[in-house]
């Protein structure tokens, strides 16, 4: 019985170079290394087109070819027959195979010369297993789909989103092994993702951004495709690197409302799965590892899962913040504001927002606690909704579906890092209240 394609999925991870073997018409064979050979389906595979060789030449004229792949633990070969449709130059599986070959190329001392010109996509025709006596095959890490099993039960049990995504990074820890992620939402009108939730890190970056296309994370929102890399690869290392740049440039000041992405020193594996539900993109699920080759398909597959799950609970829970419990006969009473007088600086160019000269927050979730401080300290108002929010034309939401509840966790968990006069407390479902220990002072800048 011939091996499948999904059941050797491991041949295809690069630790061993495939081997790919054309013919010209004439009869004349050719026999080359392969930089990459990516899963694209149980039938069909993509190979990597760097360079406009002479098995690029034979694969045009005559689409028939044979792949030599090696199971990377048991040494276990197998022998595919392709049949070459078509290349892509674009789109998610292109974008996937350029950044798993930046990985290969900066593992192999090849950066700069390995260049991805399209994804070669093959119809398999045969899998033959060649006689062998292989190596003992590694007994599994862990079941991924006992892991999936019992996260899916925690999340089902969260009743706010906070929870929500404390739960899943706790399950990402403890039942998947991965003590490194980030969760990142997404700020659909402005093409950018922001930091709600962190694991495993010196620093939260709770509120650090990230462009759609930029590094792992940004092209796996972009492309809505996950991103997986075995290697550390420098072109893909974003967070420092393009931070370090700004500042030799001299654009210190901007880095003041800069929060850092926190990150591995090294990261050696790399992996972003985007975050969907009902069609929309909300968000990215991030996890990196200081092992190569960490993260595999079936890691990859079951955090994609994880991820719908994710995507479905948030939606949910968004829309049940949206419409608010009773308010309580009466607010529980509070300390009057003492002490020193805190100056709180609003910057409307970017809407940013700082306490005491030092940086807080900036975009949507800075124009929502300006508007918040306004109403508390003119017209002394302390209790709010997300409903009210929702429609109040000063905080600008940028639309209907975003995820406002996000917003008001990472601007609670930037006051409490920040240690900050003023806090926000839950009062219930879709309801909260503004604490303020210190009287304030309230200066903007700029049009509103």
């Amino acid at each position: 019985m011939s091996p499948t394609l999904d059941a050797i999925r491991e041949c295809l991870e690069g630790a061993v170079p495939a081997v790919i073997a054309t013919c010209a018409p004439d009869g004349t064979p050719n026999v080359a290394y392969l930089s990459q050979v990516e899963y694209v389906d149980s039938v069909h595979v993509a190979l990597s087109f760097q360079f406009f060789n002479k098995t690029r030449e034979n694969i045009l004229a005559n689409p028939q070819a044979r792949l030599l792949l090696t199971h990377p633990a048991t040494a276990q070969m197998y022998r595919m027959s392709l049949e070459y449709l078509r290349t892509e130059t674009a789109g998610p599986l292109f974008e996937r195979m350029k950044a798993k070959l930046a990985g290969i190329a900066s593992h192999t001392g090849m950066s700069g010369v390995f260049r991805l010109l399209g994804a070669d996509i093959y119809r398999l025709l045969t899998i033959e297993q060649l006689s062998a006596q292989p190596l003992p095959a590694p007994a599994p890490r862990l079941s991924l789909l006992s892991a999936l099993r019992v996260a899916v039960e925690k999340l089902n049990a969260c009743s706010d989103l906070a929870s929500l995504l404390e739960q899943t990074l706790d399950c990402l820890a403890t039942e998947f092994d991965i003590p490194q992620a980030l969760l990142l939402m997404a700020d659909v009108g402005r093409e950018r993702l922001y930091t709600v939730a962190s694991r495993g890190y010196e620093n939260s970056g709770v509120g650090a951004e990230i462009g759609y296309g930029e590094g792992v994370i940004g092209v796996a929102a972009r492309e809505r495709t996950p991103i997986r890399i075995g290697h550390m690869t420098a072109e893909y290392s974003y967070g420092r690197a393009i931070r370090e740049a700004a500042a030799r440039g001299g654009l210190a000041e901007r880095l003041e409302s800069e929060i850092p992405l926190p990150g591995l020193p090294e990261s050696r594996s790399q992996l972003a799965v985007p975050i969907l539900a009902r069609g929309h993109l909300l968000g990215v699920l991030y996890v990196e590892s200081p092992q190569d080759l960490r993260f595999s398909y079936d890691d990859e597959d079951a955090l994609v899962v994880l991820a719908a799950q994710l995507g479905l609970h948030m939606c949910a829970l968004q829309e049940a913040a949206e419409t608010p419990e009773p308010a309580p006969d009466s607010d529980p009473a509070r300390a009057p504001a003492q002490g020193r007088r805190a100056t709180v600086r609003y910057y409307a160019e970017n809407s940013s927002v700082f306490l005491d000269g030092d940086y807080l927050i900036k975009g949507v979730a800075g124009s929502i606690l300006w508007t918040l401080l306004q109403d508390y300290v003119n017209g002394g108002r302390a209790s709010f909704t997300n409903r009210e929010l929702r429609v109040d034309p000063r905080i600008r939401l940028p639309d209907l579906s975003d995820n406002l509840e996000a917003r008001l966790i990472l601007l609670e968990r930037r006051l409490v890092e920040r240690d900050a006069c003023v806090r926000i407390e839950k009062t219930g479902r879709g309801r909260f209240r503004l604490a303020v220990s210190r009287p304030l002072e309230l200066i903007s800048t700029g049009a509103d």
